[in-house]
């Protein structure tokens, strides 16, 4: 079984330019109302899909609002993703920092408001 989430969006062309020249995502299909992208490592998909398009049955239809999602991508080195994104100017919605439970991280927001949690995994401190 594989998974890809998908997300319905007016800002497609918003969100290929933050996925693809922030995140380093690929394009691996689009068309006019529709667009899959695919993590650097190849590891992942997520699409984005126009609203109320006429291809698309009433499930498929509502745009997303903005609230109530994030993505988790989980990288080898937090730190060094951080001064990358820092240094393409992305705007950090949390700083990065570490958590009791083990977690070294930061976050940003895509164009769509989808809160993105970047993560290395740690040992929970003792």
């Amino acid at each position: 079984m594989k998974l890809n989430a998908g997300i319905i969006t007016e800002k497609l062309e918003e969100t290929k330019e933050f996925y693809t020249k922030t995140l380093d995502f690929k394009v691996l299909f689009e068309n006019d109302f529709y667009m899959l992208l695919q993590t650097p490592n190849k590891s992942a998909e997520l699409s984005f899909l126009l609203p109320n398009h006429p291809s698309q049955k009433p499930i498929f239809q509502s745009p997303f609002r903005g609230q109530g999602i994030y993505l988790t991508i989980e990288v080898d080195d937090v730190d060094k993703v951080y001064e990358e994104l820092k240094n393409k100017g992305c705007a950090m919605e949390i700083e990065i920092r570490d958590e009791p439970w083990g977690d070294r991280h930061f976050a940003i927001v895509d164009p769509n408001g989808v809160g993105i949690d970047i993560v290395t995994y740690t040992k929970p401190e003792e």
